[in-house]
């Protein structure tokens, strides 16, 4: 036992929740951004500016999403070139042959692979040989036998989702709010599940709403420390930075999270705010603005998975701009502002508890 854990630790084979469900599936959004976000972004500037050669860009950058995953999902686990390099065949057969769960599919098929490719890799003379058709053999052919039902199966957890908010509103806003916003600001990525589970509609809306509260809260909430830079950091990149000091003083997080179960049920209950862009968009909040764009797409031209879901394109009315404004940015910016005074007030928060490193 002692020779084959020697050997897993010379080949930098961990099997753990860390690297598997923080490491490869953060690196899995990044992965997603490059290629179907960014994707989708140019898409829609091409088509509403009638500029044809900005949708060239859109395809070409869609087209590669489950290779751009898995090659992301490779790279966080470290993979050495050749195995890197393979993961494009398995990310791309696995996403196709995963249908609409395929983002799922390729994120186990890539860490299989990945693993297999690691521990050939290198032990052979004939490396260039054996690593890539390891990789690519245990991936592909994985993928051929079990992508179909694991995508059905993250496409069934999904529509029960919207389901259940369509159903719900309020319940469901403020459970899907709460709980996408708190996978935001953990180390795990709230896109990439979001992604992988489709969620459109009323349940992405409720899923923006709640990345919203967390990102422009704690940017809000910590200017006194973070002043503009904090500001921006956080508010258009991630909450994420504030883990640290979440895990030193929890209570930090209160409002964010209260903020959240408001804006979560306003935005499915008043506003009826849909996010039909891509699923992505859901759990991006406002990173680069992904979130408000996805809503601002989905009113343009749903996505594919929203349109399977029944969306439609609309006029996009004052009411609407209004409950995106208020939702995305607005209302998270007073909500958090006022929760993170009281909470200084009695001193649950401290000087310097919000402060970035």
């Amino acid at each position: 036992m002692s020779k084959f854990q020697a050997f897993l630790k010379r080949k930098d084979i961990e099997f753990s929740a860390r690297r598997y469900f923080i490491d490869a599936l953060g690196a899995m959004a990044q992965g997603l951004f490059c290629s179907l976000l960014i994707g989708t972004i140019l898409n829609t500037v091409g088509t509403q500016l009638n500029l044809p050669f900005f949708n060239t860009l859109g395809g070409a950058a869609t087209a590669v999403s489950g290779a751009a995953m898995a090659i992301a999902i490779g790279y966080a686990l470290k993979s050495p070139p050749l195995v890197l390099f393979s993961l494009a065949a398995v990310g791309y057969s696995a996403n196709a042959l995963g249908g609409a769960g395929g983002p799922l599919a390729v994120l186990i098929m890539a860490i299989v692979a990945a693993e297999f490719g690691k521990a050939v890799s290198k032990e052979t003379k004939i490396d260039i040989l054996v690593t890539p058709f390891v990789t690519i053999f245990v991936g592909v052919g994985l993928a051929a036998l079990i992508a179909a039902p694991i995508g059905q199966a993250a496409s069934w957890v999904g529509k029960l989702i919207m389901w259940a908010t369509e159903l719900q509103p309020f319940l469901m806003g403020v459970i899907v709010s709460v709980v996408v916003g708190i996978a935001l600001t953990l180390p795990i990525s709230s896109a990439a599940i979001c992604h992988v589970m489709g969620l459109t509609g009323l349940a992405g809306g409720a899923a923006v709403a709640g990345c919203c509260a967390q990102m422009v809260g704690f940017a809000v909430m910590s200017f006194r420390e973070n002043r503009w830079g904090g500001l921006v950091s956080q508010g258009l990149g991630t909450s994420m930075l504030q883990m640290g000091n979440i895990v030193k003083n929890p209570k930090i997080w209160i409002p964010p999270i209260l903020a959240s179960a408001i804006t979560g049920p306003i935005a499915t209950c008043v506003f009826r705010l849909e996010m039909n862009g891509e699923p992505v968009n859901s759990g991006m909040g406002t990173c680069g603005l992904c979130g408000p764009i996805g809503v601002w797409t989905g009113w343009l031209a749903p996505s594919e998975r929203a349109l399977q879901s029944g969306a439609a394109a609309i006029q996009a009315t004052g009411m609407d701009w209004l409950g995106l404004a208020l939702i995305c940015v607005v209302l998270p910016a007073v909500l958090c502002a006022l929760g993170g005074a009281l909470l200084r007030r009695i001193g649950w928060i401290g000087e310097g508890d919000l402060k970035l490193n």
